[in-house]
């Protein structure tokens, strides 16, 4: 099968190659997805996970993607809740990825069915970012109608699920960015748009609850605006500075069937717009990562026609 595969972490994205390699087997519990489409997180080749095993065994070389659409070819010993034929989406393991790919041996738990009238595109644009604003918002942040929150990056692949997902709970929904992103969060239903380049930060005033996607310096800043009993709540590894009477709590998503399927149902029925940039082909998905220009939305690899 064609495949994308690293082995010099240094080299990052410019590391890429296509080349051939074996079909996975299915594991204990795994099935064999024949992938349609595949995203790729920007930062996935600085991880740990991407490079290692979990016992910290070099495993190059890797094939990264987490992030996959596609249709059940095999089953495994013991893999239950999905059958051959199925259309999937959803992400693996990062210590395994391997969506970049023509094939892909996945745990079944980490899959939720794809319904037929959702494009593979789409479905695999949607389940990383999906389930980090579904988990941040809900599970760490537990927003509550009537909350302000403020998205950074309202306008990216995460932060456009976090300002729909918070709008429609009815969350009172400030969005930060680049000047240029501005009409994009706003379209996205951010009430109101902070540039992070020009305005000043501390003049939205207290929140009930920050969703980080930057860290460093905005997300030190950011613990200060947090209202007694509010959250900040972040995917960029921990923060210098906590809320003063509130909490800090960074996360790593995990799998979850049955959030996926709410995820894609609000797909289907327009409450929730994927934020897809660009799509390439697998055969061109090493310029895809490497363009020169900064491109906005994700970037989807569709590897079946």
């Amino acid at each position: 099968m064609k495949a994308i595969v690293v082995t010099d972490q240094a080299a990052g994205t410019a590391g890429m190659k296509l080349v051939e390699r074996p079909e996975p087997p299915a594991a204990i519990n795994d099935v064999v997805v024949q992938v349609h489409a595949s995203g790729f997180t920007w930062d996935e080749l600085t991880w740990p996970s991407t490079w290692t095993d979990r016992l910290g065994r070099d495993r190059t070389p890797v094939i990264p993607g987490q992030e996959l659409a596609g249709v059940v070819t095999a089953l495994g010993y013991g893999t239950r809740g999905l059958s051959v034929g199925q259309r999937v989406f959803g992400v693996t393991d990062s210590y395994r990825g391997g969506t970049l790919a023509e094939y892909v041996a996945v745990e079944a738990r980490n899959l939720a069915p794809l319904p037929g009238d959702v494009d593979f595109t789409v479905g695999a644009s949607v389940a990383m970012p999906g389930l980090t604003a579904w988990q941040g918002l809900f599970e760490h942040g537990r927003l509550q109608a009537g909350q302000s929150v403020l998205v950074h990056g309202a306008a990216g692949a995460v932060g456009s699920m976090v300002t729909q997902l918070a709008r429609e709970a009815s969350g009172y929904v400030i969005g930060t960015g680049r000047a240029a992103h501005r009409q994009a969060a706003l379209d996205f239903g951010a009430k109101e748009f902070v540039d992070l380049e020009n305005d000043v930060l501390e003049d939205v005033g207290e929140v009930d609850l920050v969703f980080d996607v930057l860290g460093g310096d905005i997300a030190k800043r950011s613990a200060a605006l947090i209202r007694a009993g509010g959250t900040l709540v972040t995917i960029a590894g921990p923060t210098e500075a906590r809320p003063a009477d509130g909490l800090a709590i960074d996360f790593v998503l995990v799998s979850d069937r049955a959030q996926l399927s709410e995820i894609v149902q609000r797909v289907r029925d327009g409450r929730l717009r994927t934020n897809i940039g660009t799509v390439s082909a697998l055969d061109d998905a090493v310029g895809a990562f490497n363009a020169t220009e900064r491109r906005a939305g994700k970037t989807i690899i569709r590897v079946r026609p």
